[in-house]
């Protein structure tokens, strides 16, 4: 399509191949970081994230990689109710990242695989702090709202 004086437009895709999944421990209101390990940000303190698998759901995916890098099973999933969205440089493509809330039991053993290095259950203030990202500080906010200072609405409760 031209643009006015007679240019092409061109677009970047919106992309919707991952998912993220932030870990609260039931009833202590801490929430889960993980220190990066491999060659994708290494160092930085994150959350779990992870790409879809042909033939899965999302929710079916963040049950998934919360197993496949902490080792934890969810008491209860939730959406939580928002999509993380960033320019992804390597595609040329604007990523969206729906974002799940995984409630833990307050004794679940962290086991973390490969990709991290380190992990910490933290307050939700301390927590922001560690996080590299704007749309992920604003995430975390959202979950601490949503999920921790109010109980969240069963309509976002994924299948067991």
């Amino acid at each position: 399509m031209p643009r006015p004086g007679g240019c092409p437009m061109s677009e970047l895709p919106v992309r919707c191949t991952m998912v993220s999944v932030v870990v609260l421990r039931a009833a202590a209101a801490r929430v889960l970081l993980m220190e990066r390990a491999g060659p994708y940000l290494p160092g930085a303190w994150s959350y779990v994230a992870g790409h879809l698998e042909a033939g899965e759901t999302g929710w079916q995916c963040a049950r998934r990689e919360l197993a496949e890098e902490t080792g934890l099973v969810p008491l209860t999933l939730y959406s939580a109710d928002r999509c993380e969205q960033f320019y992804d440089a390597a595609d040329n493509a604007i990523q969206l990242v729906p974002a799940f809330v995984a409630m833990v039991a307050d004794a679940a053993a962290v086991v973390l695989n490969g990709e991290h290095r380190q992990f910490a259950w933290l307050e939700f203030d301390e927590a922001i702090a560690r996080l590299p990202f704007g749309g992920q500080r604003e995430l975390f906010a959202h979950v601490r709202r949503e999920f921790v200072e109010r109980t969240p609405s069963p309509w976002l409760r994924m299948p067991p």
